[in-house]
């Protein structure tokens, strides 16, 4: 195979974005898709390489994979052990399991299906995973595996069928992703069924190439690098991925492979020695970047600064440089290594790191590292309630409620009955059992189910949980339900100020949270909302906000109960940081209320404006933060209030439905009007 200078270039362009998109740079909210560039760039090579071995009778499946072993596992088994002692020093038990179950999965090459399962509501930051980004190396290293033995047993067909056959195979592939989006968010994201089409049209490339050679075309060329540029410049989370908008970089990637000829622009462009220089040690910089980040961001508890973000990209491009020299390369060299060594010593690497991970996940993170207090105080402040675990409905489920009670769902009722519903969110599942068990001691029956990431309304959904319509259909079948079968009050708990204002809550002081916001939307328009600037979308989500309390106001007694005040940081985290390297575990530690009060400013005005005495709010800030000193408790010493940065723990929820009953406890056994 002829090397191609500007395809390291390409490698160049596409991992400096990934890398600054990590480091929270806005300039590059798409840097994303240079995995995708990645994708189409493994496509090419591994096609050419195969077809070419195919057409002259010597591919060799041994040779592939033993070359496939020398160019991916040295580097990356020599990172994943050089994040063990951070690990080691710096991560909690909970932390620590989730780091060893990767530890696993990526030694497995199916690190991208542990992170899809781990991925819900529920889950750790993803910006603390130091192996997250290598699900992207488990869905190249599936195709690795599958690919060859796919074009080995179809050759014979002949090479147009073939090529016909990838090209529908893709096509597949790109409708799938496109349900996908709308469906199965997460799982659209991470599993190879969705992505292989990114990697199938290098392939088709590679077919196109081997055929006519590298045509050269100014236009075509340029055209496809100003596609890649532009996705990275206005794609970001928001944009469904992947998707057909995938198609613009992934096209792009493909233009440049066909008609970016050595003397074009693009082509000079992409093989200076700059571009060319990053390329080769892409890989290795891939692989630092995220362990990197992860353990900065996990010693420092919250956001590192800019600069130090870019200076900790400038160091993950120096370590890449000396990995490339004292890794990569030499294990890439059959003098120094023989296919036994170099197949041996992966062997032995391999189960070392699955041994190591395996006691990690058996041992709960190796939670003997530190005192039996901290661990007593870090698992009181994750346990839940089975009764509502049991009525906590996951959108992976993609359930909707019939119009009967869920088995499991009713053991608060009395006589068969309920007077009470509880609507909401994860947030009811924290507290709602606890409100539960004080209702039934006061002879009320009540009926419960929540779904995370879903606004307690009609009309409403939100995409990033992937819930999309299911979550307008859950709430009119719990309302219908209602109607039905003579509830009298209804009970809200649900992040209001988070599908509201549809950012990511920063306490001011370093917390900050992260992923995708949870923004909700109006369904009547579907996935077109997804396209609307913030402040449209505020307007009409307000809207449907104040019609719904409106027309529930009316036909119910409704208590609004808004979830706790967000934190910023994981508290159990954050309280397990301050007792290790502070040695302060009796601290009552605050967070800023002032922030918070600013966020929750939209909702209180909405509450405010509706004129109805049915309609009762019951703000949690009031438990927990003060006006006088403008903070607000995280923990009562080694009592946490919180489980993670927004959710309160068992020992939060008592305080929390204590304090409702003792409000409004003497209104559920009054008549409603």
């Amino acid at each position: 195979m002829k090397y191609r200078s500007e395809i390291d270039g390409l490698r160049a362009l596409a991992v400096v974005p990934v890398i600054l998109f990590h480091a929270g740079f806005e300039l590059f909210n798409g840097g994303f898709i240079g995995v995708d560039v990645f994708f189409v760039i493994s496509g090419y090579l591994i096609t050419t390489i195969i077809i070419e071995d195919m057409e002259n009778n010597c591919f060799s499946f041994i040779y592939f994979y033993e070359r496939r072993v020398r160019r991916i596992l040295p580097a990356l088994f020599f990172v994943m052990l050089a994040c063990i002692p951070f690990a080691w020093m710096w991560m909690v038990p909970g932390q620590m399991k989730d780091f060893s179950q990767s530890i696993v999965a990526v030694s497995l090459f199916v690190s991208n299906l542990l992170f899809w399962i781990e991925s819900g509501y529920f889950d750790a930051s993803a910006e603390e995973k130091p192996l997250l980004h290598t699900w992207s190396l488990a869905v190249e290293e599936q195709y690795y595996v599958f690919f060859p033995i796919f074009l080995f047993l179809t050759w014979r067909f002949g090479k147009t069928r073939v090529f016909w056959i990838i090209v529908a195979m893709a096509s597949i592939s790109l409708i799938l992703s496109e349900w996908g989006w709308r469906n199965k968010v997460t799982a659209n994201f991470y599993l190879a069924p969705t992505r292989v089409w990114e990697i199938f049209a290098g392939s088709i490339a590679a077919f196109v190439v081997q055929k006519k050679g590298v045509q050269k075309s100014e236009i075509m060329s340029l055209l496809g690098l100003s596609a890649i540029i532009f996705a990275f410049l206005f794609y970001d989370e928001k944009t469904p991925f992947p998707s057909v908008y995938t198609l613009v970089p992934v096209v792009g990637v493909v233009l440049l492979i066909m008609f970016g000829d050595k003397e074009t622009l693009a082509a000079k462009l992409l093989g200076t020695k700059l571009f060319v220089g990053i390329g080769i040690i892409s890989y290795s910089a891939y692989l630092w970047h995220q362990p990197l980040f992860a353990f900065v961001k996990i010693r420092m508890l919250g956001e590192p600064s800019q600069l130090l973000m870019l200076a900790l990209t400038v160091f993950s491009l120096f370590l890449a440089i000396l990995s490339w020299r004292y890794i990569e390369k030499p294990f890439r060299d059959k003098k120094q290594y023989t296919r036994k060594h170099i197949f041996l010593l992966s062997a032995a690497t391999l189960v070392m790191l699955i041994i190591f991970g395996l006691i990690g996940h058996l041992n709960s993170g190796f939670e003997k590292r530190y005192s039996p207090e901290l661990i007593q105080t870090l698992k009181d402040s994750t346990n839940r309630n089975q009764s509502s675990i049991e009525c906590f409905l996951k959108p992976k489920e993609n359930r909707v409620i019939p119009s009967h009670p869920i088995k499991g769902c009713t053991s608060y009722f009395v006589n068969n009955s309920a007077s009470v519903m509880m609507i909401g969110d994860s947030h009811l599942d924290t507290m709602g059992s606890l409100l539960q068990e004080k209702l039934y001691k006061k002879g009320i029956g009540s009926y419960s189910v929540s779904y995370p990431g879903c606004p307690p309304f009609i009309g409403l959904y939100v995409p990033s949980e992937g819930t999309h319509h299911k979550c307008h259909e859950f709430n009119q079948s719990m309302f219908d339900y209602a109607k039905q079968n003579g509830i009298t009050d209804i009970i809200l708990i649900a992040a209001f100020p988070s599908y509201l204002n549809g950012t990511l809550y920063d306490n001011g002081e370093g917390g900050k949270m992260t992923g995708i916001n949870s923004a909700a939307y109006v369904i009547d328009e579907k996935h077109k909302s997804l396209l609307q600037n913030n402040n449209e979308r505020i307007l009409k989500v307000t809207n449907v906000y104040k019609d719904q309390l409106s027309a529930l106001s009316n036909k119910f007694r409704l208590f609004v109960v808004n979830s706790p005040p967000a934190v910023g940081w994981d508290v159990p985290k954050y309280y397990a940081h301050k007792m290790i390297f502070d040695n302060n575990e009796l601290t009552t530690h605050t967070h800023s209320f002032v922030n918070y009060k600013s966020r929750i400013s939209n909702l209180v005005s909405i509450i405010n404006s509706i004129d109805n005495e049915n309609l009762y709010f019951f703000d949690l800030a009031s438990l927990f933060c003060k006006e006088v000193t403008e903070r607000c408790a995280m923990n009562e010493g080694r009592k946490l209030l919180y489980r993670d940065k927004y959710h309160l723990s068992m020992y939060g929820s008592e305080i929390a439905t204590k304090n409702f009953i003792k409000k409004f406890g003497i209104k559920f056994l009054e008549k409603t009007n």
